[in-house]
């Protein structure tokens, strides 16, 4: 198989670059997204919400809608650059490779912070399977099985990743469906308990509740980052990140409120399973809960698998431009690039053992929310890409084919939906940095300055002091 997709140009190297091969479908890159998005979230956020209340459900919907809205604006930036690299590529483009690096950079270290969080959400439902008895050894020991076990699966290739995301989302995607729609029947609306349980005001309960909840709608980028692998991406793209945004919106809304309902408040705020909690309300018994739990270690293997192929092109498609040290943009014989599969397996071991020594639930929100920051930035600057292509007035790229300035007229409906969505998108992303607290911000914040250094030596040995580039006198 060939290696995926280089990001094919950069802004002042417009040369052509060979045809990718590409290996994801619309089917695969929706199921990308839907595996990508429905991870851990669906399982373990509704009770790590639940101390806020029911006004976490609102935040569901406002979550959603706003998702829906970055999927569309992916799907545009990606008709103007279809290749791997995605959120590092549309800064890189607009503002220069400072940008693009701190977005890769960013993008990059929310990858396997969310990789350890995602290890960490598979032990509550391990122990439905397994008793652990609170032994934190074990759990650890459960965690970086979860973590490993889809990295070693990698290196078999792009293709297969996409293959496992296919069943993996189905096999998640239909039960959890099922049981969000019939478990609607049997809520008690004692359950929900109150609607502003946090002590705060309602926007500030609002915000704080999105900015965990986040957690749970990261990977709606994953078709743009991935845009090298897919199929005619300038259109499936976009089609698949809003399928599998909506998609996943639908299951999350209908199972939250359906756990809520079934769960009493008090007994779901301190759930480390609570999914299979509520199944356990329906059924009467626990052989529901422990199916629930199969699917759902099932179901965080399989997003397992797609986000460390992401935490690997991120790097990938920066190296290749001489933006991430040069190990990253090599490339296994399954096209994968194996550096970079080391490199978040490494970096989520280390995490999850510096930080299980506080339990696993403290464990999972610190985190969450560390991701929310770095995921954010990201988004930021995709955003503010969009917006400022849009005031060039060119829907077209330095490195397109047609290279042609195209500071045409735009079509005025187009031109203000691109804008709308562009600058919601924007907001929204300040708005969820500024709910994770003060304390996210400050160790996403040097989390991301940690990388500077990187950029400034991988610039000084590509540059030459200009006394040594003079040209001797005769």
């Amino acid at each position: 198989m060939t290696a995926p997709s280089p990001t094919e140009a950069t802004a002042s190297e417009p040369a052509a670059a060979p045809t990718p091969r590409r290996t994801f479908g619309l089917a695969a890159a929706t199921a990308l997204v839907m595996g990508n998005i429905i991870g851990g979230g669906i399982f373990a956020l509704p009770a790590a919400v639940a101390p806020y209340g029911t006004v976490s459900l609102l935040a569901f919907l406002v979550l959603s809608v706003a998702s829906v809205l970055l999927a569309l604006l992916f799907g545009s930036l990606a008709r103007r650059s279809p290749v791997t690299g995605g959120l590092y590529v549309y800064p890189r483009d607009a503002f220069g490779p400072f940008a693009g690096f701190l977005s890769a950079w960013s993008y990059w270290t929310m990858c396997w912070v969310s990789i350890a969080a995602l290890a960490v959400a598979v032990v509550g439902y391990v122990d439905v399977l397994i008793p652990l008895h609170g032994n934190h050894a074990l759990e650890a020991v459960v965690a970086l099985a979860a973590l490993w076990l889809p990295a070693a699966a990698n290196f078999a290739g792009t293709r297969w990743v996409g293959a496992v995301q296919v069943v993996s989302t189905i096999l998640k995607f239909v039960p959890l469906l099922l049981v969000s729609t019939i478990g609607l029947f049997f809520v008690d609306a004692d359950n929900f308990g109150p609607f502003n349980a946090s002590g705060d005001s309602v926007p500030g309960a609002l915000a704080a509740a999105a900015a965990l909840l986040l957690y749970s709608f990261l990977g709606v980028e994953s078709a743009a980052v991935s845009a090298g692998e897919v199929d005619n991406p300038e259109r499936n793209v976009g089609r698949a990140s809003v399928l599998g945004t909506l998609g996943s919106a639908l299951v999350y809304l209908l199972g939250t409120v359906a756990v809520f309902g079934l769960v009493p408040h008090d007994k779901l705020v301190d759930s480390g399973a609570p999914f299979a909690d509520a199944v356990n309300a329906i059924t009467g018994g626990s052989w529901g809960g422990t199916a629930i739990a199969l699917v759902a270690v099932a179901s965080i293997t399989g997003c397992l698998n797609g986000w460390i192929l992401l935490a690997a092109q991120m790097p990938y498609a920066a190296a290749r431009d001489g933006l991430f040290p040069a190990p990253f943009a090599k490339v296994g014989k399954g096209g994968v690039p194996g550096f970079g599969v080391w490199a978040v397996a490494v970096l989520g071991t280390l995490l999850i053992a510096l930080n299980y020594t506080a339990g696993p639930d403290t464990t999972f929100r610190v985190l969450v929310l560390i991701t929310t920051f770095t995921g954010c930035v990201p988004y930021l600057l995709s955003a503010a890409a969009q917006l400022y292509w849009l005031a060039q007035g060119t829907r077209e790229l330095p490195h397109s084919r047609i290279r042609s300035s195209g500071r045409g007229p735009h079509r005025p409906v187009g031109l203000v939906r691109d804008l709308v969505v562009a600058a919601l998108s924007f907001a929204f992303s300040f708005w969820l940095i500024a709910g994770a607290g003060y304390a996210a911000v400050y160790q996403g914040v040097l989390f991301l300055f940690a990388g500077i250094p990187v950029y400034v030596w991988l610039q000084g040995r590509k540059r030459e002091p200009a006394g040594e580039t003079a040209t001797p006198s005769a």
